[in-house]
């Protein structure tokens, strides 16, 4: 398979394994989904009836009243307990390695068939310039959120994507589902191409 390399005529030899696989979109889901959850800290936490601090004496006489209740630390009363309270959890998934480098083969093939794959042969900026990125960018007509993808991102340029609300920029070893299937388009150089290839052969 070749792909198209920007402002270049030479052309760009790939592995129809990484970069020609059918998509699945319910393995790319699965994947999805449970690198997000990952990422979720799970700290949440409220208090039920019994760990509320307040008396559980009974609040009123049983009869004559009205409602018969019991102490004020019940759900049904503001300040009291939760009902089914939640607590500190782990949202983690299990995904073996087999899957996810499917799944991430899946994402690049379908981003190639779409025309979201753009090869560059490098892509840098000499100093920290947002203006400059900006300008590289229009260059290569990414839409609004593109992910920039190199072999070794450098300093200069992560701090120039920095002040960019949707532009995102990953070395190879920084590469995620997430971060690939939010993007409109991934320009990405021909080396960290290469070294894609030999991670996910």
């Amino acid at each position: 398979m070749e792909l198209a390399i920007n402002g270049s005529a030479n052309t760009l030899s790939v592995s129809d394994e990484v970069f020609g696989r059918q998509f699945s979109q319910d393995l790319v889901h699965q994947v999805v989904v449970a690198y997000r959850n990952a990422g979720r800290a799970g700290t949440k936490a409220q208090k039920t009836r019994s760990e509320v601090n307040g008396t559980t004496k009974k609040s009123k006489k049983q009869k004559g009243g009205g409602a018969r209740h019991g102490a004020l630390t019940a759900p049904i009363f503001v300040g009291g307990g939760v009902t089914f309270a939640a607590k500190p959890r782990s949202f983690e998934q299990k995904v073996n390695r087999k899957m996810y480098r499917a799944a991430m083969k899946a994402i690049l093939s379908e981003l190639a068939r779409q025309d979201r794959l753009t090869v560059v042969d490098t892509f840098d900026v000499e100093a920290t310039s947002t203006k400059s990125l900006i300008s590289k960018l229009q260059g290569l007509n990414v839409g609004t959120r593109p992910l920039i993808v190199t072999e070794d991102a450098s300093e200069h340029l992560y701090l120039s994507a920095r002040n960019l609300r949707y532009v995102q920029v990953r070395d190879v070893q920084g590469l995620d589902p997430a971060s690939l299937v939010g993007a409109d388009t991934v320009v990405i150089t021909a080396e960290a191409v290469k070294k894609i290839e030999e991670w996910l052969a």
